[in-house]
């Protein structure tokens, strides 16, 4: 391979094979870079040596696939390239083979400067050939390829399910496949294998895992595709410490594979401990938490600062981001976006001057140094009536509107001035596991109650009476509903959410309430999850597992910036692929053979 010859190889005969790289010609002699997966070697074509294959060498261009034969030479120590691994030798040609030839390409993986990514996606297969391209798909497999490892030794079965199932669409849209032998009806591509994999525990594989492709027609972002892989598993019997262990270890696995030592067991925080101190599901831990300051003014503060008293006060701080000049203060505003009449006090110095005891107070109670960037969020006291409130929760709507209004500034400011406070270093990696997620989530446009995760994750044996109480009341917004707790966890690297899991629900009465809180009929019920509802009726096990994203993991590992950057064939943000033009319209006779005719949509 064109990476591996090293100075030991002195004098051998070796045979090399790959792309033209680059060409430099200088006369009687001619240098080509001979490129592969693995590396790059110089090979030297000498006149004096062999003119006939110098003369056909002067032929070469970029990406000409070539096989060189030649002997291994050390190169003369002013002529040393210490950036290569290859660079203490070359290849002298003995003969050379023009394998193939190729046109000029549109950029050429050698270019330093990055074409646009349109040109990257229509010729991906130039794209590929890049180092960092040709880095990140190795770095998949070889995640991959750990956590297999790892999880066939700890006893798990990997086990193939369905592509072409039944839709029975949950949160996004399903992609849909017609049959032409039932016509009229569709076959769904899985969102997940969620079913499937607790059928696998009915049926007594008590340990499976698929690395799996999922598809889901959704809108597109950097770090969501149509169609992603995910590492999927379940267990029967298990505690969710079990899981988190499980998933510990196979992690400690891919992140070995990648060159990365991590801690384990990650530390655990409950959601509402997560909303009350990052304002967000899944807290990035490399930046401080928030703090609530409300008790460092007096009454008579607050009101001169229209802040309500009876709402937190969030102390938002960013180490070392240095002082902010008036500009920057300035475009703080914009960053910030107010959920529920929550306000920003971005100019922390002039709350000091007009308020030392509580500034002074503030700093201590962040633990802030000089150079530090302290920003408040609080609810403002000209909101408008407050909603009602429901008994059951521990946090209210509108110290939820602050919460998450600061949680959003706080990662917005931290992303602004990542260079500054230098909180983001490669390699430091913050793990978490976040618990006890609400069971549901109150939809204000469809006037009811949605599942948060999933309808098959179990509730809290302790709010089960809870769940018997809401059911009588779907439609009411301070339902009991709003307090039962899921057993679901997310494990959490660095402000992104990794997977999601939980215990899942074995009881077939169970199941049927938590349908019925989420608005169905029996009816409705057994028309969608009939199967699965019957299969609950013979001997379920408990059981849970968990799904976690395979190309976000590779994406934090390679360091991209985009799920597309570590998937070979990826869509565009359009869902489109550049490469083979998809999607694309289908003739006449395949419709005919579906009985599916086209009808516009009107604009």
């Amino acid at each position: 391979m064109c990476g591996v010859l090293r100075a030991a190889d002195a004098g051998k005969k070796a045979v090399l094979m790959g792309w033209v790289n680059r060409r430099r010609d200088h006369g009687n002699l001619l240098f080509i870079d001979l490129r592969d997966r693995t590396g790059v070697t110089q090979i030297v074509f000498n006149t004096d040596r062999n003119r006939a294959i110098h003369e056909k060498a002067e032929g070469l261009r970029n990406e000409y696939v070539i096989a060189v034969i030649g002997t291994v030479k050390l190169r003369d120590a002013n002529t040393i390239n210490p950036n290569m691994p290859t660079g203490e030798v070359e290849l002298v040609a003995d003969e050379l083979r023009i394998l193939n030839e190729s046109k000029l390409p549109p950029f050429l993986p050698s270019d330093t400067a990055l074409t646009n990514e349109e040109t990257r996606l229509k010729y991906r297969y130039i794209d590929l050939r890049r180092e960092v391209m040709q880095f990140n798909i190795e770095t998949r497999h070889k995640v991959a390829k750990a956590i297999r490892d790892y999880l066939s030794g700890e006893g798990f079965f990997e086990i193939e399910t369905p592509f072409m199932t039944r839709s029975t669409p949950e949160g996004a849209r399903d992609y849909l496949v017609p049959s032409r032998v039932q016509p009229g009806t569709f076959y769904a591509l899985p969102q997940s294998p969620q079913m499937f994999k607790q059928i696998l525990m009915i049926s007594g594989f008590d340990k499976y895992f698929q690395i799996v492709r999922c598809f889901r027609d959704e809108d597109l972002r950097a770090d969501r595709q149509p169609e992603f892989t995910q590492i999927d598993l379940e267990m029967s019997y298990p505690q969710p410490e079990r899981v988190w262990e499980v998933v510990e270890g196979f992690l400690t696995a891919a992140f070995a594979a990648a060159g990365y030592d991590i801690k384990t067991p990650f530390p655990r925080m409950d959601y509402d401990e997560g909303i009350r101190l990052y304002g967000i599901d899944k807290p990035d831990l490399r930046l401080p938490p928030f703090t609530d300051v409300r008790e460092c003014f007096s009454s008579e503060n607050l009101q001169e600062l229209a802040i309500n008293p009876n709402l937190p006060v969030i102390a938002i701080h960013i180490p070392k981001v240095g002082e902010l000049s008036r500009k920057e203060r300035d475009d703080i505003k914009p960053m910030f976006h107010s959920k529920g009449g929550a306000r920003v006090y971005e100019d922390f110095k002039r709350i000091g001057n007009k308020y030392p005891a509580a500034a002074e107070a503030i700093g201590k109670n962040v633990g802030a140094e000089a150079g530090d960037l302290i920003v408040l969020v609080a609810g403002s006291a000209q909101a408008g009536p407050q909603s009602p409130v429901s008994p059951h929760r521990k946090v209210t709507p509108q110290e939820l509107a602050v919460y998450t209004s600061a949680g959003l500034l706080r990662l917005a400011l931290a992303q602004k001035y990542a260079e500054r406070h230098q909180c983001f270093q490669k390699g430091d990696f913050r793990f978490l596991w976040v618990t006890n997620f609400p069971m549901f989530e109150w939809d204000e446009s469809e006037r009811q109650w949605m599942a948060a995760h999933h309808p098959f994750t179990s509730p809290h044996e302790q709010d089960m009476k809870l769940l018997e109480e809401g059911v009588e009341a779907l439609h009411d917004p301070l339902s009991p509903l709003s307090a039962v707790r899921a057993l679901a966890y997310d494990v959490v690297l660095n402000g992104t959410e990794l997977g999601s899991g939980s215990i899942r629900i074995h009881r077939q009465d169970v199941q049927s309430r938590i349908f019925r809180a989420l608005g169905m009929t029996e009816e409705e019920a057994k028309a969608r999850f009939g199967f699965f509802l019957e299969a609950l009726e013979y001997g379920t096990p408990p059981h849970g597992g968990i799904a976690l994203g395979l190309d976000r993991i590779v994406m934090i590992l390679a360091g991209a910036e985009s799920l597309r950057e570590v998937i070979p064939f990826p869509k565009t943000a359009r869902a489109v692929d550049l490469m083979v033009d998809a999607p694309t319209p289908v003739s006449e006779a395949q419709l005919r053979e579906l009985g599916i005719a086209i009808r516009k949509t009107r604009e």
